[in-house]
């Protein structure tokens, strides 16, 4: 039995996270775990930056192993990165990383919150950070995160007494954190938040420290440790069959996005705290020491102490509902304590203690994955009782607030099964992420619902409530209405049930390039959120422009369906940009948003309903050659941006990049990263270099100097460095303004660099042998110039580049000096091919 239970356990943690959105379904090792942690009352707080910033190691040992309740604020939800696994940037990436952290603490134990601050790419100083960021509301963000949380440990991942050494994010965390800990328990700051909690004051606050802070591990070794504690996070649970460090590991690589798959590793792992503020704990093993963790923290918790004590000592893993008639009787004690905070927290952990003992399924599904307001919704309801227990099903409540009596006796492993119906309010919010339903700035979030401040993501409005009766007490269980479906290859799968508009409608192309005044087919994707849609889809038409017709007939048959209609849009001879946007109209309403998925199967499915502006551009651009090579790195547009100005772009598999391949291309472009995470490109890079010493064009995009697959960037020497340019507005220099990068076909001015977004670029060399040239120049404020942002050296009859400006950014921004900047790049040494740009139909 019990190498059953560690069996199940060990497959329980391993299985891959679409699973792990079905519904939990714990077995009796993890029943008693959750049993002992409901007798621990203390809680810890990390803090950091960014997502990948968290430490999966302590906040597993704390969840797991402290059994305390555990969470971690992480200040932004990790924006401005890159996708290593597919095209999402920006608001899209920060939604998808937002839902892997969620991911992580589903399988280390721990809780997610944030604030409402943008990631706004890398920052050199918290100076910086705390000006774009509005240092003033971050602040209190994280105030009102602590005043809810109430943690009485709060371990910062960042030291607050060093800007400017690391990422100005970094530092702003800790400094932040240090401020908000002399705040929390001051009621004339933010008063406004006390209108729904109340202050705090956390007993410590710590450093989570190691030998790198110190510059060396001989440093660290002579450092006076009287402040430091030392936790060896390396713990074996016998229950799971896993170590901590296993946990961490796989929690660790739920971060899929960022490329941080983890190997587990077994045995001791120690992890230091340096003790910033607060009084130093006297057992220098206990985190907590001088802190109450038990039930006698709060008035009259001493006899629900008691009584979870004799649950603990008598627990029956063959038949763990036998442990229900005394954790009801707990359930009811909770109920009446007067500590609001810890009356509600474990009134939810013991309800779903009982559930589990008693093997309790209860589901609701709906007929479809979305609905919309005003709509009629047909939900399938399962009930099952797994055990000897005696339980009633009294009535079920529905998302009106409307009860349906049942007074069903759930006969153990009878399975019961009705149907049920209700309408969805008309005045019910469409659900999308609520950090992005308001208009935001470069650093901030707008949230006008305050009450939605630091929640990972926005609550779910449709649910069904099973009231229950056990032991003559009513306990309501609540639970969101999924939508389910069986896969043939991945069986059954699981997603949410959301409310979206009737219809939704956006530009198939994010950003479409005129190369000149020809017109073009633009697409509309209409999709239809119910049955038997009939309307019409207009755009906006900008001055000089001209959109035919004015409006299409649109009909849509099915929810779910998806229809495009075409426009005709031609634009004005000369150089213009705008901004284009679709409207569906029906019955008298208009629909002007967009309705976007994310699929992928570590993290729920994801519905996202936002305005969806497009970008057009009238781009005056000349270029030479059309056949273009792309061997694409981590999760970038390039190709497509490069269509969009007319050259014909083939993705190159590795294993085809031969010679007798590569002769069809005027030029061969490396995608970003690639030489980070394409391992079979380090056997490939002579017949890149052979290609190039033939005439052709080779374009490296930027890599990190950390986990390179290749031995040899380029043909001559070339060193990375973590050299960046941050301000977007940064001037650029030409350091060789006769080159022919700057002239042909395209004559490059301080204009193109106008528009950019997030960066100039990153990871910029920082040594070259003398065979390159630098083209540009450029700096951060009160930095000296940096050069390697875009080099070129002549190898053979064709030409090497290597260039960290980021046009994978600039690109879907539709920034019309990167597009004629890398044309360029595409058409150095391209003489004799003609400089006419290509007429289109």
């Amino acid at each position: 039995m019990k190498k059953l239970i560690l069996f199940l356990c060990i497959i329980a943690l391993a299985m891959p996270n679409s699973y792990a959105q079905q519904p939990k379904k714990p077995n009796a090792a993890e029943i008693h775990e959750s049993i002992k942690k409901l007798s621990f009352l203390g809680s810890v707080l990390y803090l950091a930056a960014h997502p990948d910033d968290e430490n999966t190691k302590l906040i597993s040992y704390m969840a797991n192993n402290v059994k305390a309740r555990t969470a971690y604020l992480s200040l932004t939800r990790g924006d401005g990165g890159q996708n290593l696994i597919g095209p999402e940037i920006r608001e899209l990436l920060g939604v998808i990383r937002t839902e892997e952290l969620l991911a992580a603490r589903r399988t280390d134990g721990g809780e997610q919150f944030f604030t409402r601050a943008n990631d706004f790419g890398y920052s050199k100083h918290p100076d910086e950070t705390l000006t774009i960021w509005d240092k003033d509301e971050v602040l209190s963000d994280v105030v009102l995160a602590i005043r809810n949380f109430q943690p009485d440990v709060i371990i910062n991942r960042f030291d607050h007494r060093t800007p400017g050494t690391t990422h100005g994010h970094h530092t702003s965390s800790a400094m932040l954190s240090v401020e908000a800990f002399n705040l929390t328990n001051d009621a004339s700051k933010y008063p406004d938040q006390l209108k729904n909690t109340s202050t705090w004051q956390p007993k410590r606050m710590f450093l989570n420290t190691s030998w790198r802070f110190y510059g060396s591990e001989e440093n660290f070794e002579a450092a006076d440790k009287s402040k430091l504690m030392e936790i060896d996070t390396g713990v074996f649970f016998p229950s799971s069959g896993l170590s901590n460090t296993e946990i961490s590991a796989l929690s660790r690589s739920q971060h899929k996005s960022q490329g941080f798959g983890n190997t587990g590793t077994r045995g001791s792992s120690l992890e230091y705290v340096e003790l910033i503020k607060g009084d130093m704990p006297k057992d220098p093993t206990n985190i907590f020491d001088g802190i109450d963790t038990s039930w006698n923290r709060v008035k009259g918790g001493k006899a629900i102490g008691n009584i979870l004590a004799q649950i603990e000592a008598e627990y029956d893993f063959k038949n763990p509902s036998a442990s229900i008639p005394k954790l009801v009787k707990a359930y009811t004690l909770i109920q009446k304590l007067e500590d609001t905070h810890w009356k509600t927290l474990k009134t939810e952990d013991i309800k779903n203690v009982i559930a589990a003992c008693a093997g309790l399924y209860m589901e609701a599904a709906a007929t479809h994955n979305w609905g919309t307001a005003n709509e009629a919704i047909q939900l399938q309801i399962e009930v099952i009782n797994r055990s000897n227990a005696l339980i009633t099903l009294e009535s079920i409540t529905n998302p009106n607030h409307v009860t349906i009596s049942k007074n069903i006796n759930l006969n153990n492993n009878i399975k019961f099964n009705f149907k049920e119906t209700y309408t969805i309010n008309t005045d019910t919010k469409i659900t999308t992420p609520y950090w992005l339903t308001e208009p935001n700035s470069l650093g901030m979030y707008t949230v006008k619902e305050k009450s939605l401040i630091g929640k990972p993501e926005t609550p779910r409005s449709q649910n069904i409530t099973f009231n229950l009766v056990m032991q003559n007490i009513s306990i309501p269980f609540t639970k969101p209405i999924i939508y389910k479906s069986n896969d043939p290859v991945k069986g059954e799968l699981y997603k949410p049930f959301e409310i979206v508009p009737v219809v939704a409608s956006q530009l198939v192309e994010p950003v479409l390039i005129f190369e000149n005044d020809t017109p073009k087919q633009v697409a509309v994707k209409v999709t239809a959120g119910q049955d038997q849609i009939e309307g019409t889809v207009s755009l906006n038409t900008p001055k000089g422009w001209t959109i035919s017709p004015k409006t299409l007939p649109v009909s849509v048959a099915h929810r779910g369906e998806t229809k495009t209609v075409y426009f005709t849009v031609t634009p004005p001879k000369n150089q213009s940009e705008v901004q284009i946007t679709s409207t569906v109209t029906v019955n008298g309403t208009a629909y002007n948003k967009a309705l976007i998925e994310i699929d992928y199967d570590h993290i729920p499915f994801q519905t996202i309903v936002l305005p969806k502006v497009s970008k057009f551009v009238r781009l005056d651009i000349i270029k030479k050659g059309e056949n273009i090579g792309y061997i694409q790195g981590a999760g970038d547009v390039v190709p497509e941006s490069l269509r969009q100005i007319g050259y014909h772009v083939a993705v190159i598999n590795p294993d085809d990049i031969t010679a007798t391949n590569l002769k069809r291309f005027d030029a061969i472009v490396i995608g970003i990263r690639a030489y980070n995470t394409v391992e079979d490109l380090a056997y490939k890079q002579n017949t890149l270099f052979d290609y190039v010493k033939q005439g052709g064009n080779l374009i490296v995009q930027y890599n990190t100097n950390r986990g390179l697959k290749v031995d040899t960037l380029a043909p001559y020497t070339l060193e990375l460095s973590r050299d960046r340019v941050t301000d977007e507005h940064a001037e650029v220099t030409f350091l060789n303004p006769k080159h022919e990068l700057l002239n042909t076909p395209n004559t490059i001015t301080p204009e193109d660099f106008k528009g950019w977004t997030q960066e100039r670029g990153l990871y910029f060399p920082n040594k070259w042998g003398k065979e390159f040239t630098p083209i540009l120049g450029m700096h951060d404020k009160n930095e000296t110039e940096k050069s390697g942002s875009l080099l070129v050296a002549k190898y053979g009859k064709g030409y090497y580049m290597y260039t960290g400006l980021s046009f994978f950014r600039e690109f879907p921004a539709g920034v019309s000096g990167a597009y004629r900047l890398f044309a360029n790049m595409l058409s150095i040494g391209k003489e004799n091919i003609s400089t006419q740009p290509e007429l289109h139909d």
